[in-house]
C-alpha cells in the first residue's frame, strides 16, 4: 500500500528518486519493475508492473470500437512505459511523459494505494487548493455508494 504526499526534485537527467521509505516494498512487490503513463487529470501513473499487466488487461478487453474505450487504450496503454529503479532508487521518467506532465524540476510524488500519481508541484498545489475550495463550497457531489461511508 503506497500512501502520502513526498516533494521530491528531479535531477537535470529527469530521473525521480523514490522516497526509501517506499524502495523495499516495491522490490518485494515488482523486482524494481514500474510502469509510467499519462492520466487525464495531466499527471503521471506509476505502478508496480504486477499491478500495471492486470489493468492493461482490463482495458485491452475494452470493446474497440468504443470511441471512448479506444481512446482510453491509446492514452494509457500507448504512452506506458517500462522504468527500472537503478541501484540508488531511481527512476528515469522519459522526455515524453515529463512533457505531458509538464514536469520539470519539483513534483510531487503522491500515494494512491496500488500506485503513485507524479505531478507537477505547482500543478499539484492548486489542483489540490481547487479541490479543498470545493469541499468547503459544499460543491462536491458524492457517488451513491459512497454516501454511507463515514471516515
Amino acid at each position: 500500500m503506497f500512501r502520502g504526499a513526498n516533494k521530491i526534485v528531479l535531477d537535470a537527467k529527469g530521473r525521480l528518486a523514490i522516497p526509501a521509505r517506499y524502495r523495499e516494498r516495491l522490490a518485494e512487490r515488482c523486482g524494481n519493475q514500474l510502469i509510467c503513463t499519462v492520466d487525464q487529470d495531466y499527471c503521471l501513473l506509476l505502478y508496480p508492473l504486477p499491478d500495471w499487466e492486470e489493468i492493461e488487461r482490463k482495458l485491452m478487453r475494452l470493446p474497440s470500437f468504443h470511441r471512448d474505450a479506444r481512446r482510453l487504450q491509446r492514452l494509457m496503454v500507448g504512452y506506458a512505459s517500462e522504468l527500472e529503479l537503478d541501484a540508488n532508487g531511481r527512476v528515469l521518467i522519459p522526455r515524453e511523459l515529463r512533457e505531458f506532465a509538464a514536469l520539470d524540476r519539483q513534483v510531487m510524488l503522491i500515494g494512491q494505494g496500488n500506485k503513485f500519481e507524479l505531478w507537477d508541484e505547482a500543478r499539484w498545489n492548486e489542483r489540490r487548493d481547487a479541490w479543498l475550495q470545493k469541499d468547503a463550497d459544499g460543491g462536491m457531489v458524492l457517488p451513491a455508494e459512497l454516501e454511507s461511508l463515514s471516515l
